[in-house]
């Protein structure tokens, strides 16, 4: 185990930099603010051993399937949210000479996620190969009041030697994803504009047509005086820059205030993504570094009065449990209903970023406790939204008359996971999703949400089960036959006790929420009946009853 993190009450530190922690250090500081994050990549340059990650939630692409053999309901592709844009990047010269951090000699480097106030700050200095030595501070975060925004602040100063700084802020589309099935880059540029002090880029990504535009603008300052020096432009096919040098004696300091913002067509017409993060970046940059951080800082003070848990004695235990409840805050926020939460948040490629049921069994209930209902809801409506493809994921595997088999792993409803004894054994994810509908309500008293949304995915929840299950003679019960349990031990077992229990759980909890909303919410149960047509083609509701009293 790599225990390199200092412990600390409220903030995650790392003091010296060790090159073969580099890739761990990236993900364990990343940042995020719901609709975006970004691996800890160091904004100046960096030729060592990196995964570079900036994410937009949602924005994915179907990754075709790699396998040896095919089976009858294989997924055709894994869903991957994307790399996009690098934002965060700062190329620094000392005098034409590249600071590169895997060249220089690199002392009293630190490292700190500030996890109170949700931003990340990094100090060193670095003596280069011509002798040359700067100390630099940065200061990042992805803003949590004004969503589509973040901002860096990049302060170098010459200890040694007087000479010219210059500093290249850049917007870089040509990025991939390392873990590509086939080794393809996933964004198209559409468009780039860049003039002095300001850069635009949009990206599309292939087959989903997603588009992005990234734009930047930007400070100058020496000394802590803003300063109007020429800007060089840089422009060529997916990347856009600026370019400023700035002389300095021995002793001063240039610094960089770089804004960014993503407008995102998940959210805009993509007709005015351009214009739309033109206004987003301005807005952002007009109000200033030190202002939008500590609006920023101050919206983070409002989550932890709400999300925080304190332990007393254990300072490591406490750094833990609020670095959880970190990540959980900054990963999804419930302010849309078409995100999720993927196993790795904003940290990396790992999973894909992409939805498992760990969602409704682990997650859910933090937000119950630390969030306002409307945050957990929306996980709910998320499935609800994905009923059809349930069904139709369960349609090919042969299940019939609206039985819906949720994915073990989805962006949009489809199933794309590839792994046999998950894809089609792995059942057990269903009972957590009809779990968190009764979890949701038990919390919240939100009974309506059966009438609304619930009782729907209930019923096609226990269609399933009502049809993986047969009757044995021998056991003289209904039994489940072929299935993978929660802890993944073992494949292909028989009646494994969760996924019996939660098939039989769903069964008796589908039969009360139809006799609960027939009674309290007659016209809504018409519509459903009509929708689902249930009891069309048999007594539905004694057959659940049946199989609930009699499943082994």
């Amino acid at each position: 185990m790599k225990d390199y993190i200092k412990h600390h009450e409220w903030n995650v530190i790392e003091e010296g930099f060790d090159p073969k922690n580099n890739r761990i250090s990236e993900s364990i500081f990343s940042l995020g603010n719901g609709k975006m994050g970004q691996r800890a990549n160091f904004e100046e340059r960096y030729s060592g051993d990196s995964l570079l990650g900036s994410y937009i939630a949602g924005v994915y692409y179907p990754d075709k399937t790699r396998v040896g053999w095919w089976k009858n309901g294989y997924p055709e592709y894994f869903a991957k949210v994307l790399n996009a844009a690098n934002w965060t990047g700062i190329d620094v010269e000392i005098d034409e000479e590249m600071l590169d951090l895997a060249k220089a000699k690199i002392e009293n480097f630190r490292r700190v996620l500030h996890m109170k106030e949700g931003y990340l700050e990094r100090s060193f200095t670095a003596t280069l190969q011509s002798n040359k030595k700067v100390e630099v501070n940065t200061k990042r975060f992805l803003s949590i009041v004004d969503t589509d925004c973040g901002a860096i602040e990049y302060r170098v100063k010459a200890l040694n030697f007087s000479g010219i700084i210059s500093l290249t802020p850049y917007l870089d589309l040509d990025v991939k994803n390392e873990d590509s099935n086939y080794d393809e880059k996933f964004w198209l540029e559409v468009q780039r504009k860049v003039t002095g002090g300001e850069a635009f880029i949009t990206g599309e990504t292939k087959k989903t047509g997603f588009q992005v535009c990234s734009g930047m603008t930007f400070n100058i300052k020496k000394n802590g005086q803003k300063l109007n020096a020429g800007r060089e432009v840089i422009d060529r096919e997916k990347y856009v820059a600026n370019k400023v040098s700035v002389e300095v004696e021995e002793g001063q300091e240039v610094a960089i205030e770089k804004f960014i913002s993503n407008a995102i067509s998940l959210y805009y017409d993509i007709k005015s993504l351009e214009d739309v993060c033109r206004s987003a970046v301005y807005k952002f940059h007009d109000k200033g570094f030190e202002k939008t951080l500590k609006e920023h800082t101050d919206a983070w003070a409002h989550k932890w009065e709400e999300s925080d848990i304190t332990i007393e004695g254990d300072v490591a235990a406490q750094q833990a449990i609020r670095f959880n409840i970190f990540h959980m805050n900054q990963t999804y926020t419930g302010e849309d209903e078409r995100l999720n939460i993927g196993p790795k948040g904003f940290t990396g490629e790992k999973y894909g970023g992409v939805t498992y049921w760990d969602t409704e069994a682990y997650c859910l209930p933090f937000y119950l406790k630390t969030a306002p209902p409307q945050v957990a809801r929306q996980l709910l409506v998320y499935r609800y939204k994905h009923l059809q493809k349930a069904i139709e994921n369960a349609e090919k595997l042969g299940f019939k008359n609206g039985a819906a088999l949720y994915p073990m792993v989805t962006i949009n409803g489809e199933e794309c996971h590839n792994e046999w004894e998950i894809t089609f054994e792995e059942i057990h994810r269903n009972g957590a999703i009809a779990h968190a509908i009764h979890n949701y309500i038990n919390n919240t008293g939100d009974k309506d949400y059966l009438a609304e949304f619930g009782l729907e995915v209930l019923i096609g929840i226990s269609r399933f089960w009502r049809q993986r299950v047969h009757w044995s003679e021998r056991r003289k019960g209904y039994v489940m036959l072929g299935v993978t349990g929660p802890n993944e031990y073992e494949n292909n077992v028989n009646n494994n006790w969760y996924t019996n229990l939660m098939a039989q759980w769903t069964l008796n909890y589908t039969i009360k929420a139809i006799e609960w909303v027939r009674e309290n919410h007659p016209d809504a149960m018409i519509g459903i009946v009509e929708r689902t047509r249930l009891n069309k083609n048999e007594d539905e509701v004694n057959t659940f009853k049946d199989i609930a009293e009699k499943i082994v």
